[in-house]
């Protein structure tokens, strides 16, 4: 039992750092509109599978910030 209790925070542990990295990317992008900026930032939070989401389908949506 506390080997499933493990494997069960490493799960929630490596898709919260995953799930921050993508917030960390949209934030960093523009998406041409804040409504869809707003949405693909909803999508990320989605547990476990928000991330995979984004990263399968917004991820090449949006572009880098240039810096001024």
């Amino acid at each position: 039992m506390d080997q499933t209790i493990l494997y069960i925070l490493i799960i929630f542990a490596v898709s919260f750092g995953l799930t921050m990295l993508a917030m960390t990317d949209i934030i960093l992008k523009d998406f041409g509109s804040t409504k869809a900026k707003i949405i693909w930032h909803f999508i990320a939070i989605v547990p476990i599978i928000g991330w995979l989401l984004y990263l399968a389908f917004g991820f090449k949506k949006g572009q880098r910030k240039k810096p001024e």
